[in-house]
């Protein structure tokens, strides 16, 4: 983690989609600790409130913005009580019900469309909301969140799959657009993660957890928070020449070569 970045962000404003828990929270929670001001986005205001009481209990700056991400009436709504921002994590990836695990033909529209919706359109929507500020500014971080299932493929799970790698080539086209006007686009790649439906499924199969890190050379699946030092430095001045990269956090399940 990081030590000794109190003011590696300093005066930069943030906005976490999904920050109420999980990857989100610990980013939410990282770039706080490197002085930005975090805006707590999450559907459920009981989360997003939890987490900035968690920021403010160290002495970080923190407020809960509480708006459904694939509404773009709630999304204008966000960017109206939020303002501009300097930083954008699109993290809000898993529909509340969880992510379906099974083989595709037995599937169907009703399956899919959350899985679109939140992991391709609200990248969308979400982006082009507070992108406009960022051009205005000539400085802005865009960091998209997205999954392994869409960089090498994952059986069972291929329209979440499909959802992220769209959000990728959608990073990667938008990096080549604004990267003249001062913003930088960049995605983390995130592995299996004891988090979620997983983390209960492990609470009832404490085996499952030893299974599961065979596939990792670094010997583990991933932490909640492994991703966040990384999500700092892409969101930093010093990162201002890496753009429409795709960075595994993943242990080395997939390599990026």
């Amino acid at each position: 983690m990081i030590r000794d970045w109190s003011n590696f962000i300093a005066g930069r404003t943030a906005v976490i989609t999904g920050g109420g828990g999980g990857v989100g929270r610990a980013i939410a929670i990282q770039m706080a600790r490197a002085g930005a001001h975090i805006w707590v986005n999450d559907l459920f205001a009981d989360r997003a409130e939890t987490v900035c009481r968690e920021i403010q209990a160290e002495q970080g700056s923190a407020s809960p913005v509480i708006a459904d991400v694939c509404d773009p009436v709630e999304v204008a709504r966000m960017v109206a009580e939020t303002g501009a921002v300097d930083i954008l994590v699109n993290n809000a990836g898993i529909p509340p019900e969880g992510i379906t695990v099974k083989p595709f033909v037995e599937t169907g529209p009703e399956e899919w469309d959350p899985l679109l919706r939140l992991n391709l359109a609200a990248v969308l929507h979400v982006t082009r909301a507070y992108l406009p500020f960022m051009i205005d500014r000539r400085w802005g971080r865009v960091l998209t969140i997205v999954s392994d299932a869409g960089r090498k493929g994952e059986r069972k799970q291929v329209v979440y799959g499909a959802a992220k790698a769209a959000a990728m080539g959608f990073s990667r086209g938008l990096a080549a657009e604004v990267g003249r006007d001062g913003v930088t686009v960049n995605c983390i790649a995130l592995g299996t993660m004891n988090h979620g439906q997983l983390a209960a499924a492990l609470v009832e199969q404490p085996e499952l957890e030893a299974k599961l890190a065979r596939n990792y050379p670094a010997g583990r699946i991933g932490r909640v928070d492994d991703s966040a030092p990384l999500a700092v430095l892409l969101c930093s001045d010093a990162a201002e020449w890496i753009t429409g990269q795709v960075y595994p956090v993943d242990g080395g399940y997939a390599s990026a070569l």
